[in-house]
């Protein structure tokens, strides 16, 4: 195993939910942030589905050093250059294109890419990616899918994230290849958007003590 799926295992081993943040305003960062690592909640996702997705991510790293702080929906080389320019310490992809392989093999910024089938799965492992996003994870198959996977693919690593709730979480991580489970439960918009901080601290508490089932 290469140092950069050493480094996504040591990430996503610091605990069972790694929330999928979508954040319009920057002002709103490290309040959210604070609510989810204040109540055992490291490792924050922040996706570039927004305009100030660049600046969040800088501003967390420079804000809230005990965040690990990743950039989710990076779709190409471009961005995976600029997210860790920004400070971001690993990347998230919804999927895994030519272009981006030889970018992020090129790199030493790690690449936690999505795949939702065993030839894509196959495909990542080829390429040097055994830590994988399974990715829209209900769609794919869910829990099934998963213990499908781990007889052909026992080196293989995931973090499913789609469709995982509190209510399934639990379902997914007592299965022995994943690491953890990805999810927007923890902050949804409704609750940013409201700056709900004491709900979400709330949530991220509950999260960061749910075990296998």
């Amino acid at each position: 195993m290469d140092s950069k799926q050493q480094v996504l295992d040591q990430i996503l081993g610091l605990g069972p939910v790694m929330p999928v943040l979508v954040i319009e305003k920057v002002v709103d960062a490290v309040p959210l942030a604070r609510a989810l690592v204040d109540n055992g909640v490291r490792v924050l996702e922040v996706t570039l589905r927004t305009p100030n997705a660049m600046s969040v991510i800088a501003c967390l790293s420079e804000a809230v050093p005990e965040a690990v702080v990743g950039a989710g929906t990076v779709t190409t080389p471009e961005q995976l250059v600029a997210v860790e320019r920004a400070g971001a310490r690993f990347a998230v992809s919804p999927g895994l294109t030519p272009r981006l392989t030889a970018a992020a093999r090129e790199s030493s910024f790690p690449l936690l890419p999505g795949v939702m089938t065993t030839s894509e799965a196959m495909t990542a492992a080829e390429a040097g990616f055994t830590r994988l996003k399974l990715f829209p994870a209900q769609q794919a198959g869910s829990v099934g899918m998963l213990k499908a996977l781990y007889g052909p693919l026992p080196d293989l690593r995931f973090c499913p994230t789609g469709g995982v709730s509190v209510d399934n979480a639990a379902d997914f991580l007592s299965l022995p290849n994943v690491l953890c489970v990805g999810s927007s439960w923890l902050a949804p918009d409704a609750l940013v958007k409201a700056r709900d901080w004491d709900e979400i601290g709330r949530r991220a508490r509950v999260a960061s003590q749910l075990r296998a089932r």
